[in-house]
């Protein structure tokens, strides 16, 4: 796969703006809504879906014990909530070459 480049902030709101003939404020302010929405939902909630393309879910992980890898001594790892995105089925199948 040659190096691409990847598609910036600002180059992300230039093609909503030119694609739906709106100004690049308003579609900042759709996604800035967006991220506000999606924390909103996750904190109520615990989960968070873009239809068609990622599910946003809080995954509570359980304490355990780990171990130091510098040293080889037993460490003990607290319990702690992660926020993990789940890419829907459609749009893997869709990018990612099939086996």
């Amino acid at each position: 796969m040659a190096e691409a480049r990847r598609m910036g902030k600002s180059e992300l709101y230039a093609h909503f703006a030119d694609r739906f003939d709106m100004k690049r404020a308003d579609v900042r302010a759709i996604f800035e809504e967006l991220n506000a929405l999606c924390e909103a939902e996750l904190q109520r909630a615990g989960e968070f879906t873009v239809p068609g393309m990622v599910k946003v879910v809080l995954q509570r992980r359980k304490a355990r014990i780990g171990r130091n890898p510098a040293t080889g001594e037993d460490i003990r790892i607290p319990a702690k909530t992660v926020v993990k995105a789940r890419i829907i089925k459609q749009l893997k199948d869709a990018v990612l070459p099939r086996r």
